[in-house]
């Protein structure tokens, strides 16, 4: 199913129970942080939610959309995130045909992504209303998440920006915006990011300004593309469009030289001057902690346009779990068949919502040979933003790496530490506040698998515990009445 607009998916939502509409009047400074927090970390009840009625706005305000992995899943088209990992699977499915029209549809496969190229349109429902004549931000309901933040912040944006080497490239990504005052903002492109390296190379250039547009509730998937860590070649809303099985609409800015989501909620115009810098945060972030103040670009505000009557949206992070997490899950399950291409011994893989995404990595292979639980870890560590990891568990192919009982069971057993566990330096996330060094410090690789002459171990390894199949079958058979009742 592909979806219009956010709206669409809205509608979805509220027809699967999936989503409630709050009447009630709350604040956007922490009051609904504080609902949402509660909303997401809850078993039973968690749903998106539109709060109708902020005190001093007349714009809804949208959060919790992705907040679990049935929204996730629907979002992108799909029943279960696992199907996602299936669609590229199948796209990545690189042996040769049996026959000519096997050879022909497999040909048609791969042209897939070009397929879904975007079109230009030239009116658009994120231009119903224009203005560049004053333009102000203070009509939006931008909420201060927690209560020691630099200010109050955009924080589900799609931040749009061409690579000045490559003008045709553009990339769409996802940063968090503070906001100074009614025409500026802070950019908080992270040092591995794209928008941060087109704002390098726009330094190196000496360029006066860089032109930057900011969509504001885009259709779902389109919003989860730009969330994603895609490899710079990659067009985020070609991408969407291959996850919606259709094209998706642009229409040029007014008074920038970029496209923009015809189906927006809201966009934003303007440029940064690659010279200028301003203090931004702190900001209560994914890992549960503020990260720090630092210098970043400042955006200036040259145009808004947005529908008639749009819906703001947004999303807090925090101490996990919440909606964010549910987006990295949606990552983890669609890269794994790209990784499993590249090292065809890994089985699965998790990133535990505590490990912040990149923080840990639980990888199960088949073993082979000597050192091969070694050889994943630092591929893994060689493959895009997976360079950011700070922990690598590597498990055998039978343990379920979503079990974390099991792979903790598995870690504490198998483990010698002197001769399993890898210490390396290298890149890390910019958010990472334990390390000495900004952006750099140490990683650990953790060989969990069972050990044996493969490995140079000679001491006999002990079996698991595991009932016969005889006495399981036999003990399915009464069960029922055993009276038992256990989950």
């Amino acid at each position: 199913m592909a979806f219009r607009d956010l709206r669409a998916f809205i509608k979805l939502l509220e027809q699967r129970g999936q989503l409630r509409r709050i009447a009630a009047p709350v604040s956007c400074d922490l009051e609904i942080t504080e609902i949402t927090d509660r909303v997401s970390k809850a078993r039973r009840g968690n749903v998106a939610l539109l709060f109708e009625n902020v005190e001093g706005y007349r714009v809804p305000v949208l959060i919790n959309t992705f907040g679990s992995p049935e929204r996730m899943a629907w979002a992108l088209g799909v029943d279960h995130l696992d199907h996602l990992g299936e669609r590229v699977a199948r796209l990545l499915d690189l042996d040769i045909p049996a026959s000519f029209l096997e050879k022909l549809k497999k040909l048609g496969e791969l042209s897939e992504l070009a397929r879904f190229a975007p079109r230009l349109v030239e009116d658009a429902p994120c231009q119903e209303v224009v203005e560049t004549h004053a333009p102000s931000l203070d009509w939006l309901p931008i909420m201060q998440c927690w209560p020691d933040d630099g200010g109050r912040y955009i924080t589900l944006p799609l931040v749009i920006t061409r690579d000045p080497r490559h003008w045709r490239r553009r990339n769409v990504g996802m940063y968090r915006l503070q906001v100074y005052d009614d025409r500026t903002l802070g950019m908080h492109w992270q040092i591995h990011k794209g928008g941060a390296e087109h704002h390098r190379e726009r330094e190196r250039q000496h360029a006066d300004r860089m032109e930057v547009a900011i969509a504001l509730g885009a259709d779902p998937a389109t919003l989860y593309a730009g969330s994603c860590p895609l490899p710079p070649i990659v067009d985020e809303f070609v991408f969407s469009g291959w996850l919606r099985r259709e094209r998706l609409d642009l229409v040029k800015c007014k008074t920038v030289d970029l496209e923009v989501p015809a189906h927006a909620e809201i966009v934003l115009e303007g440029y940064v001057d690659p010279a200028e810098r301003r203090l931004e945060g702190p900001f209560g972030d994914h890992t549960g902690y503020y990260s720090l103040p630092d210098q970043y670009p400042v955006f200036h505000l040259t145009a808004i346009t947005h529908r008639r009557h749009p819906i703001y949206p947004s999303i807090i992070v925090g101490r996990p779990p919440m909606e964010d997490d549910w987006l990295g899950k949606a990552t983890e399950r669609l890269f794994l068949p790209i990784i499993r291409m590249i090292h065809p011994e890994i089985v699965d893989m998790d990133m535990p919502f505590e490990g912040i995404f990149h923080n840990l990595l639980i990888v199960s292979m088949r073993k082979s040979y000597p050192g091969q639980a070694r050889k994943v870890m630092y591929g893994i560590w060689g493959l895009g933003l997976m360079i950011l990891t700070k922990a690598i568990i590597v498990v055998d192919e039978d343990v379920n790496v979503h079990d974390y009982h099991e792979v903790t069971w598995r870690v504490c057993n198998n483990v010698d530490p002197r001769r399993d566990m890898v210490v390396v330096d290298g890149p890390l996330d910019a958010l990472d506040h334990a390390a000495d060094q900004f952006a750099y410090g140490a990683k650990v690789g953790i060989d969990a698998t069972r050990k044996g002459p493969l490995d140079g171990f000679t001491r006999p390894w002990p079996d698991d515990i595991t009932m016969s199949p005889e006495i399981t079958a036999k003990v399915d058979a009464k069960w029922r009445s055993l009276g038992l009742e256990i989950e």
